[in-house]
């Protein structure tokens, strides 16, 4: 009896085999718990899914779970963003996200057909190539050969209404036309370019002026 000697004096075989019974029904009760703490499937979308299978939720197209032994482990797909040059989109009911049906091209906010030409702006000329990128020409306008150019509706380059002309002097206050030399006072005659002067205009807005030797225009204006 010496494998029971640590028991209190007085304890019988009958108790000790009580106590041991008692023991292993607790280990057993522990193990029991912990087994139906573990789930095997998983009820979802009225079916029945193993421990390890995916699906995604009927009420929510987005939603993706998985079964685990500690139940649906469930997150939510993030849709990413449409091309700005999408032209139709469709919303499928058995899909998460959108789609793009059909693709074009976005210029400045605005999105056009493949194959589609257009003019953004009176100087651009432009075509949706079907890579779906657009590219345009540009204009390049010559300098106007006048110092009061007007811009007309629909058209990229300014025009010379009254003619080239330009300023007779640095103070502007006096604009004269082209092609021809203009007296701006007794004794002096200004000539401003003709628009055929390569070179003159660019930098250029003044007049080439001449004056008369030993001329006063004082003194005309004093004789007069």
């Amino acid at each position: 009896m010496a494998l029971f000697s640590h028991f209190h004096v007085g304890c019988s075989m009958s108790e000790v085999c009580f106590f041991v019974s008692l023991m292993l029904l607790a280990i057993v009760g522990e193990f029991s718990l912990s087994l139906a703490a573990q789930v095997s499937t998983c009820e979802a979308n009225g079916s029945i899914y193993y421990v390890g299978e995916w699906y995604f939720l009927d009420s929510d197209h987005c939603t993706q779970c998985e079964c685990t032994t500690e139940g649906p482990a469930c997150s939510r797909t993030e849709c990413t963003a449409l091309p700005p040059a999408c032209m139709h989109v469709s919303h499928y009911p058995t899909d998460c996200c959108p789609r793009c049906e059909k693709i074009g091209c976005e210029y400045r906010g605005e999105v056009y057909e493949l194959g589609e030409q257009f003019q953004p702006s009176e100087c651009e000329q432009c075509t949706c190539d079907t890579d779906g990128i657009a590219r345009c020409l540009v204009a390049d306008c010559a300098p106007p050969p006048c110092v009061n150019p007007v811009y007309e509706k629909g058209e990229c380059c300014p025009r010379c209404k009254d003619g080239p002309n330009c300023y007779s002097d640095a103070s502007q206050s006096r604009v004269i036309p082209g092609g021809q030399y203009v007296w701006v006072d007794s004794c002096t005659k200004c000539r401003c370019h003709d628009g055929q002067d390569v070179g003159y205009w660019e930098g250029n807005r003044l007049a080439k002026c001449e004056k008369t030797k030993n001329c006063n225009p004082d003194e005309d204006r004093e004789n007069s």
